[in-house]
């Protein structure tokens, strides 16, 4: 229980509330006090009455007055003249005077202190001002040990009462805690339990109904929370089919493409010039297209095949990323550019170095057809003291704010109408495993440039 939340709330109450009182018990006794020796000053003028009333009393009588007073000896101050109304002997010398006419609190709280932290009687006079206007002053001499005991005993009866309250707020408040806070945590945890033995179960997700503010806000936070992994759950899971779906269609069509590949070796034979010149270029695409497969396939087993580095000329791969396209521009007022050095060689897979390049500017030039309007495509390269940087530029209309967010993610990015996002998802994935990077420096309406940066590293 005292690990629990109430039972540390019970505890803390019943400590808080016993300070409280504490710092409440020191002005209290010293009010106590004051009371205390006000009350003698009292007794001890209306026992002065009885001599104002007769000049003569016997000394019986006397000891009889100030033992019922409470103290030794009664001085009354009238007209300037200090009058020994009554008096007994005292049994030792007067050890301390209070004022009592106009004390401040703080010397009432410090003389009440001392008064408890001192066990040995002494005898103190005391001052006052006589009721009704009766003298200018009244002074008493009485003893300290029935003070002290009376003190004692009234901080004790103090103490006892603010136990009692102390614990019976602490419980009122343990109640109150277990009903409005406890018990409402404990259906949140009980309740994310259930949602976690089931996350895909829309049913499950929390229905905000805490009356408490800060609870409510907490249960809508989850709610919100549960909501967003149910459907990333579902989407993951439509992913995972769909990813089962594309690897069967990469293997048919890689074994279609295979088939192609060998029709290709009699189109070489053709004695067409146009046919010839163009076969090579064919034979390419197939084989690019059987390896897209087969890296389709591994993406669908969650992993990319590792690259074979290798020193290729990049201005011909270029020319052929280049080549491709322009084909398949048609009749799109589309211009293709290329800033490469004939000698940069850079090391990098050149099949994967290819499709990176190929998706970037194939992206290029769907979105500048889209629009309708001229565009030009620029593929740019330079060689860095510690990386070969490859720019592809277009004057394309940008891409939107929800690609630009997701861009490489798969399935997610998709900055075409209709597209999958998987392209920039695999170009990204290559380039990481080339050791190198694939930004998006800018994009906007007059344009759009996509960097590739590939480690030179030892050469």
């Amino acid at each position: 229980m005292l690990n629990s939340l109430s039972g540390r709330f019970l505890i803390l109450t019943t400590v808080f509330v016993m300070l409280a009182e504490v710092l409440v018990f020191v002005p209290s006794v010293a009010r106590f006090r004051q009371d205390y020796l006000l009350g003698h000053l009292e007794r001890a003028q209306i026992a002065s009455l009885s001599l104002l009333a007769n000049d003569v009393i016997d000394r019986d009588l006397e000891e009889e007055l100030l033992r019922n007073a409470g103290v030794y000896n009664v001085v009354l101050r009238r007209d300037e003249a200090r009058q020994l109304i009554l008096s007994s002997p005292m049994p030792r010398p007067i050890d301390a005077t209070y004022d009592l006419r106009d004390p401040s609190a703080l010397t009432l709280i410090l003389d009440a202190l001392r008064r408890l932290a001192d066990p040995e009687p002494r005898i103190i006079r005391v001052i006052g001002n006589p009721l009704r206007d009766a003298g200018l002053l009244i002074e008493v001499s009485m003893e300290t040990a029935p003070l002290r005991m009376a003190m004692i005993d009234y901080g004790l009866r103090i103490l006892f009462l603010s136990a009692v309250i102390s614990i019976a707020t602490a419980f009122l408040l343990f109640l109150a805690v277990r009903v409005f806070l406890v018990r409402p945590i404990k259906q949140l945890v009980t309740q994310m339990a259930t949602y976690a033995a089931a996350p895909e179960d829309g049913r499950r997700i929390i229905q905000p109904s805490a009356g408490v503010r800060e609870l409510r806000e907490a249960e809508e936070a989850l709610q919100s929370m549960e909501t967003e992994l149910t459907h990333a759950l579902k989407q993951k899971e439509r992913l995972a089919q769909l990813g089962g779906a594309v690897a069967r269609v990469s293997h048919d069509l890689r074994n279609i493409l295979t088939s192609a590949q060998l029709f290709t070796d009699r189109i070489e034979m053709s004695q067409d010039p146009t046919v010839r010149r163009l076969a090579p270029k064919l034979v390419n695409s197939i084989t690019r297209a059987v390896n897209l497969c087969e890296s389709t396939l591994a993406f669908g087993r969650a992993e990319e095949p590792a690259p074979v580095l290798t020193r290729i000329q990049l201005a011909e791969l270029v020319s052929d990323v280049v080549e491709g396209e322009r084909l398949a521009t048609g009749d799109a007022d589309l211009s293709f550019s290329e800033d490469v050095p004939a000698s940069l060689r850079v090391r990098a897979d050149a099949e994967q170095l290819y499709r990176v390049l190929a998706n970037l500017v194939r992206n290029a030039r769907q979105a500048i057809t889209a629009t309708g309007t001229p565009g030009e495509i620029n593929i740019c390269a330079e060689e860095g003291e510690e990386a070969w940087v490859i720019r592809v530029t277009d004057t394309g209309p940008g891409l939107p704010p929800k690609a630009q967010e997701y861009l490489f993610q798969a399935f997610s990015g998709g900055a075409r109408k209709g597209g999958s996002g998987l392209g920039l998802a695999i170009a990204a994935e290559l380039i990481r495993g080339h050791g190198g990077t694939l930004e998006l420096i800018r994009t906007g309406p007059d344009g759009t440039v996509f960097e590739i940066c590939l480690p030179r590293g030892e050469l």
